[in-house]
């Protein structure tokens, strides 16, 4: 998320760091900052603090802590008013688990236009574009608190008996279509939650994701129906990823915000909505059937976060910690006791719990302040039975000539199917190695040209775990038969064997470049008499015996093709100093009076 540190000012008396400064206090006590260019970091809040970080109020909140200084005021924290009632909107909500809170206001006679300066700069230095006083109006207060508003033009919803309804409930139909705004038409899924009027059944917009340009506001709108609810944050995610369409209000919805942020959010922006566009407020409908149950406590003693920070802490410091992250804190004896603020989910059971306020009490104060302490010394030797096997097995294999390859776990076929398979060709656990030396050996040739020819069998082997209905097995499986395999199995005394590695040759850590050269001989020449020739010639660069690959009689002449491996020792070859040896080569060739093709 973005954050402007001139916004984050208003929240503070004191004049606060430089941007540099808070990047590096915010990196080191709570976020990771992925960009700082000027007055603006882009802060990358982690899931578990989305619901109360972002936004400018979290991070200010956050630097509060870090730095030690108080916050002038705190939005969150200040006495909701007495929103007015009207009996002019109704809110109906079907499934009260899908959508835990809907507050829609009514307001009228408002004038669209440009909003003031002070609210345009305010949402470009965060990289938002300024759209109509009303719109930027929802989109400030989000950006500040955290709470995604929309607006709707009242004028385009139906009214019966003098009152405007809406209505929450799942699409119930697959042929129902929404026109989203800058996106166009669309069919949602079935059982997409949708904001709907109520009297009329249209939907106006994707319910915590984008609304529809059915009763978008314009320039014309005098009357507006504002909307600050609480969605489901899993079915959210759920429909922004169909939909593959990701916005700022979805991103706070499926990290589940408090419901009692609306209640802030209708407040602020019905304050600057008649300040900046006039109007009045003429009532609030309020469908909150399931108020969140108050914060519950949670208890850790000092010695516990101590004990899992690996900490000297006092209890003076840690007590001034929760004060500073405005947790109200009692205690008894060395007990703290802590009713985290309504929007300190992730304090909170089932989300969080005592090793939550050892965490905050430890970034806080800063993991610079936990000494070093060496670990504790391994007290039972550990059993490496198994390891050695299999070593013992590999070193058996290679003496024979075989090369190890490894492949992946995931096979098109088995008996143990994936429940969200990564490949959707590959959607089981393999049951045999078979299948993939089978593949292993007709690629070889191409994938390793300086070990394999197609000339030659490849000795492959792999020592890999299969998965049955039953338990997982280690498989040994080579490209063909061998007997007196070592046993993998407890060996405590076995003792790695030396070989004499004599066919060891030295290999480049440079890649190689491979050719093919093909040429017309007189029938009856001899194919290695060729290869003989342009090995000469070729030079110290060609790294392997040419191979004929194809050959073929026509009109008297044959013709032959060879493979050639071009390596250095020493640097990596381009293609401009292999297009000079390839001439060289083609002239030696000519010159026998060979015909390079």
């Amino acid at each position: 998320m973005k954050i402007s540190r001139n916004w984050l000012q208003k929240y503070f008396e004191k004049p606060l760091p430089n941007a540099e400064d808070i990047a590096d206090a915010l990196t080191f006590h709570a976020f990771e900052i992925e960009e700082q260019q000027g007055d603006s970091m882009d802060v990358k809040v982690l899931p578990n603090r989305a619901a109360d970080c972002l936004c400018h109020r979290g991070i200010a909140k956050e630097l509060s802590a870090i730095l030690d200084v108080p916050m002038k005021k705190d939005p969150l924290r200040e006495v909701l008013p007495e929103f007015p009632r009207t009996s002019a909107l109704s809110v109906e909500v079907e499934d009260s688990q899908k959508c835990q809170r809907y507050m829609g206001a009514l307001v009228r006679g408002v004038k669209i236009g440009p909003s003031p300066d002070w609210l345009c700069e305010a949402l470009e230095s965060v990289g938002q574009r300024s759209i109509n006083n009303v719109v930027d109006a929802t989109n400030y207060v989000m950006l500040n608190i955290g709470q995604p508003l929309h607006a709707f033009d009242a004028a385009n919803l139906a009214q019966k008996d003098g009152t405007y309804k809406i209505t929450v409930r799942v699409t119930d139909k697959v042929s129902e279509t929404v026109d989203l705004l800058s996106v166009g038409e669309i069919i949602p899924q079935e059982g997409t939650l949708l904001i709907t009027d109520g009297n009329s059944s249209k939907p106006l917009a994707i319910a915590g994701i984008k609304g529809g340009s059915q009763a978008g506001v314009t320039e014309n709108t005098t009357d507006l129906i504002v909307e600050s609810a609480n969605f489901d944050g899993t079915m959210i995610r759920r429909t922004a990823q169909a939909l593959k369409l990701i916005t700022d209000a979805s991103l706070r919805f499926q990290n589940r915000p408090s419901p009692e942020l609306c209640a802030y959010g209708m407040r602020d922006v019905l304050s600057l909505i008649t300040e900046i566009a006039g109007g009045e407020v003429e009532g609030v409908t309020d469908a909150y059937p399931a108020c969140q149950e108050r914060s519950r406590e949670v208890s850790v003693s000092l010695s516990r976060i101590n004990g899992v920070l690996g900490s000297d802490f006092s209890k003076e410091e840690v007590e001034n910690v929760f004060k500073r992250l405005d947790l109200d804190t009692k205690t008894n004896g060395e007990t703290f006791i802590v009713t985290p603020p309504f929007e300190r989910i992730d304090l909170t059971p089932p989300a969080g719990g005592p090793e939550d306020l050892a965490e905050e009490a430890g970034r806080v104060l800063g993991y610079d302040q936990v000494p070093a302490t060496e670990l504790p010394p391994v007290s039972n030797e550990p059993n490496h039975a198994r390891y050695r096997g299999i070593e013992k097995v590999k070193d058996f294999l290679v003496e024979k000539g075989f090369t190890e390859i490894s492949t992946q776990s995931f096979a098109k076929d088995g008996e143990v199917m994936l429940a969200n398979p990564l490949d959707k060709n590959m959607p089981a656990l393999r049951a045999s190695l078979d299948e993939n030396m089978k593949k292993a050996l007709a690629q070889a040739v191409y994938s390793a040209p300086l070990v394999f020819t197609p000339n030659e069998k490849p000795k492959l082997f792999e020592i890999g775990t299969i998965f049955t209905k039953d338990s997982e097995k280690l498989e040994v499986k080579t490209s063909e038969p061998i007997s007196d395999l070592p046993a993998i199995q407890d060996d405590k005394n076995y003792i790695p064997q030396q070989y004499q590695l004599g066919s060891y040759q030295q290999f480049s850590v440079y890649p190689f470049i491979t050719r093919d050269i093909a040429l017309w001989v007189p029938s009856g020449t001899n194919a290695s008499d060729v290869g003989k020739l342009i090995q000469n010639t070729a030079g110290e660069l060609l790294v392997r015996t040419p191979y004929k690959f194809d050959e073929f009689s026509k009109d008297g002449k044959t013709s032959f093709a060879f493979s050639l491996i071009f390596q250095s020792f020493d640097r990596t070859l381009t293609d401009e100093e292999i297009n000079v040896v390839i001439a060289g080569i083609s002239e030696a060739l000519k010159g026998e009076g060979y015909e390079v093709r």
